[in-house]
């Protein structure tokens, strides 16, 4: 049995490299810096971590980045209020809703109300459709399984006629 190592940092730094090179190449020509926009709702550790992984790549990058906290009390209404502003506002071109939300509020009417062009999770249900129809291209992938792809791609390991096994499941591995 053979095997390969694969490394997993070194693709991120020549992704994020590449991603620089094509937000700089959309600000000279169309004088658009990409931006993206983060919800976090409640003061989860684990949750917080991950936002603050999300700003600094996008900083790295050259991305606006804008950021709305909520506290776990808040309504949805309020959740559903800042996605709102999100999909309104032209500088903000992606909007992830930082999971879990708390258990008040409506992960489903959350995530159906960002626009589908800016559904960086790639969460709402055409997405999810799109990715189950052969020929069928999706506006959006999750992260997840988009760089498992990535990796095997840029590594050139043939994934058609293999089996795969998926540990674990949510709504990120599909």
């Amino acid at each position: 049995m053979t095997y390969q190592i694969i490394d997993g940092k070194k693709v991120a730094q020549e992704v994020r490299a590449e991603l620089k090179q094509l937000g700089e190449e959309m600000k000279a020509a169309h004088g658009v810096t990409p931006g993206i926009a983060v919800i976090l709702v409640g003061d989860r550790p684990d949750s917080a971590t991950y936002v603050r992984m999300k700003k600094k790549a996008a900083a790295e990058v050259g991305f606006i980045s804008r950021e709305k906290v909520l506290p776990d009390t808040c309504s949805e209404e309020e959740v559903l209020a800042a996605v709102s502003r999100f999909n309104a506002d032209p500088e903000v071109h992606g909007i992830l809703v930082q999971l879990p939300l708390p258990s008040h509020i409506s992960e489903q009417k959350v995530l159906g109300r960002i626009m589908i062009e800016k559904d960086v999770d790639g969460f709402d249900p055409a997405n999810i459709g799109a990715l189950a129809l052969k020929g069928v291209q999706p506006k959006a992938i999750s992260c997840t399984p988009y760089g498992v792809i990535e990796l095997l791609k840029r590594y050139k390991i043939e994934i058609a006629g293999k089996n795969a096994v998926v540990v674990g499941r949510s709504n990120i591995v599909v």
